[in-house]
């Protein structure tokens, strides 16, 4: 029998969620549609030029009347905006021990990397049941990620990481588009996301020979010369990153931040944005000479020598 979908598949645990508070919405602009349009149509029909409806008795202020049409959609507008926070803060909070992987937006392709090491473009590969995080940064313009069948969409900005997480419930292969218009071939960055059972998607990572991200970091590493500076000793001039991950950092302002993803990238990048307390700003920045992907692998190089993991759940 032929059919029309209306809506893509409900592939991921928000779908249903998002689909019900889009539902709920529709519903309510319709309601208060038809009874705007069919208290117009009557009033226009019954008191119309040279109808004999009686005009008598005309109600100018009615209190009652005005508290309802106040009080009813305030109430209908708050209710909204708890559902939809409640919704939104889930989705953009990834739960304890999500699989992280990156993506590298560019015109026109997605440049995606998972820890292993396993590398792919406009695909993402992704166990069914897990929760997946994405950690995403753009290489120029901003993009945006989105996959309409798990209903999620974030933007993928230039100079920052942005990210966003969800866990596929059914096997399959769904639509990967931007959704955000990044110049002429727009309409070509398109992919998709080939969800696999368990044992399928370990089979895939065995398949790629890729070095894990953690250890071409350790290479990079080596390569710069970091550890002249952050290798614990005599000749140590900047803080030493063993079991840094996650940790607050006390910087020579007074303020504490989180040694998160987006700190780790941005002391590469812009070193004296946050000057930890106790050290000189001696570092370079190495903008332009290391591509977002090599960024990345320095950050899991550095994720890999211990903190406090709960750091990845930061949105």
């Amino acid at each position: 029998m032929w059919s029309f979908p209306l809506l893509p598949d409900r592939a991921s645990t928000v779908a249903t969620q998002v689909d019900m508070l889009y539902f709920f919405l529709v519903a309510v602009s319709l309601f208060f549609s038809l009874v705007i349009i069919v208290g117009l149509v009557y009033s226009a029909v019954r008191y119309r030029k040279d109808s004999k409806a009686s005009r008598e008795g005309a109600v100018h202020e009615h209190l009652g009347l005005e508290l309802a049409w106040s009080i009813i959609p305030l109430g209908i507008a708050m209710g909204i905006f708890v559902w939809s926070s409640v919704l939104y803060l889930g989705m953009h909070v990834a739960p304890s021990g999500a699989m992280e992987i990156y993506v590298v937006g560019k015109q026109w392709m997605w440049k995606i990397q998972h820890p292993q090491g396993n590398r792919e473009i406009n695909e993402l590969h992704v166990p069914v049941g897990k929760p997946v995080k994405l950690i995403m940064t753009s290489q120029d313009v901003i993009h945006s990620f989105y996959i309409p069948a798990f209903r999620i969409k974030q933007d993928v900005l230039p100079g920052r990481y942005s990210t966003q997480w969800f866990q596929a419930t059914t096997p399959g292969v769904y639509h990967l588009f931007c959704a955000e218009y990044c110049g002429t071939s727009h309409s070509g960055m398109i992919g998709k996301v080939i969800v696999l059972d368990q044992p399928e998607y370990e089979a895939w990572l065995a398949g790629g020979s890729s070095t894990a991200m953690s250890s071409s970091g350790a290479e990079l590493f080596k390569q710069f010369g970091c550890q002249t500076c952050h290798k614990s000793g005599s000749s140590q001039r900047g803080p030493s990153l063993d079991g840094l991950f996650g940790k607050q950092v006390a910087l020579i302002n007074g303020e504490k931040v989180v040694a998160d993803q987006e700190y780790l990238r941005e002391s590469i990048l812009n070193p004296a944005a946050k000057i930890t307390q106790g050290y000189l700003p001696f570092m370079p920045t190495y903008r332009n000479q290391l591509s977002h992907e090599q960024i990345n692998q320095l950050v899991e190089y550095v994720k890999g020598l211990g903190g406090q993991t709960s750091a990845s759940e930061h949105p």
